[in-house]
């Protein structure tokens, strides 16, 4: 990483969102702790109001380990809490990571060598869904396949190049005071909006797929549904506020969405051949399952149809029925979340 051997590697501080994450906490946390790097390391955790015992583990990981800080943040809120913690971290390069991801033992030093190497301002890598029980594998299944993402290269993977956005990221820390970290009023699509406005700015977004996080799917159908329709909600709303950010890939489930209600309308009320459209839709499903349940359990690979369909009609759902009223209340704040200054003091 560093021609000279003698010189250590920049110091690195992970920022890490969480609520009512008891269940993986300390288990993301020892994965950063045991990271492969020799550079010096802080972990920042920012507390939103949860329900369950994460304060409780939180705290036992700060007397357990004195590069393990916490930050409170009331809101519960993603980009307010990563705010807290970017302000609340002093190292040049800032990780993202969520409660419930692991990181692969290299992660942070493979990806301080591709930002020196790439000169970008933020990289990233693979979104690795893996569940424990049928379900998530299920899930997982389908969020790590084409027919369930798209070409989205950090679910699927792909080859090293620029990017629109990517997992997590592991930033430069001037490029995040210089956008004045993420915006707040992004409750979803935080990531992907930032990532916008620093390549608006001329910075390089950079996808690895030497980078990888292992995640943990959501564990019911009702969880899945809300995550995916605040998704689209939010990437509606990423739409209106930055002209010319949406894609194809972003119109394919409101699209089939519309094919698919108008199918059944014009089935019932007119002709049987209206159920066509709804009909091929649940095939392709079926069929795109095959070769993603690969492997799994029999369980696992019968359930994958249900979690495509839940995460394609909920993310179109959401996109089409996102208010606009949320992109009025988005562009009336269009001040930073925070000031170069701040972080700078902090």
């Amino acid at each position: 990483m560093n021609a000279n051997p003698d010189v250590r590697p920049p110091a690195v501080s992970v920022i890490m969102p969480v609520l009512n994450e008891e269940r993986h906490l300390r288990g993301a946390v020892r994965a950063i702790l045991a990271q492969e790097y020799a550079g010096e390391m802080e972990v920042v955790i920012a507390l939103g109001p949860s329900t369950d015992r994460t304060d409780e583990i939180a705290a036992e990981l700060v007397a357990e380990d004195p590069r393990v800080h916490t930050v409170p943040n009331p809101t519960g809120r993603t980009p307010a809490a990563l705010n807290a913690a970017i302000k609340a971290s002093r190292h040049p390069i800032v990780v993202r990571v969520d409660g419930h991801g692991m990181l692969s033992p290299n992660y942070i030093a493979t990806a301080v060598r591709l930002l020196e190497e790439t000169g970008a301002q933020n990289v990233g890598g693979i979104m690795h869904a893996e569940g424990e029980n049928d379900w998530e594998r299920a899930v997982a299944a389908a969020m790590t396949s084409k027919i369930g993402v798209g070409n989205a290269a950090f679910h699927t993977g792909g080859e090293a190049g620029p990017a629109e956005t990517v997992y997590l990221g592991v930033f430069r820390r001037e490029a995040l005071e210089r956008q004045g970290g993420y915006n707040v009023e992004f409750i979803r699509a935080q990531d992907w909006e930032l990532n916008f406005r620093i390549r608006e700015a001329g910075g390089l977004i950079w996808f690895s797929p030497e980078l990888r996080v292992s995640y943990r799917p959501r564990p019911s159908v009702r969880a899945l549904a809300k995550q995916y329709k605040d998704y689209g909600r939010w990437r509606h709303v990423v739409a209106r506020y930055h002209s010319g950010s949406i894609n194809l890939r972003y119109l394919a489930p409101p699209t089939a969405v519309c094919a698919i209600a108008a199918g059944l309308v014009v089935g019932a009320a007119l002709t049987p051949w209206g159920f066509v459209i709804p009909g091929g839709y649940l095939a392709a499903i079926v069929a795109g399952s095959i070769p993603a349940g690969k492997g799994l359990p029999l369980k696992a690979r019968l359930q994958i149809p249900v979690a495509l369909a839940t995460m394609h009609m909920s993310w179109g759902w959401g996109f089409l029925t996102s208010p606009r009223s949320l992109a009025k209340k988005v562009i009336a704040s269009r001040r930073p979340a925070v000031k170069a200054e701040d972080a700078k003091a902090a």
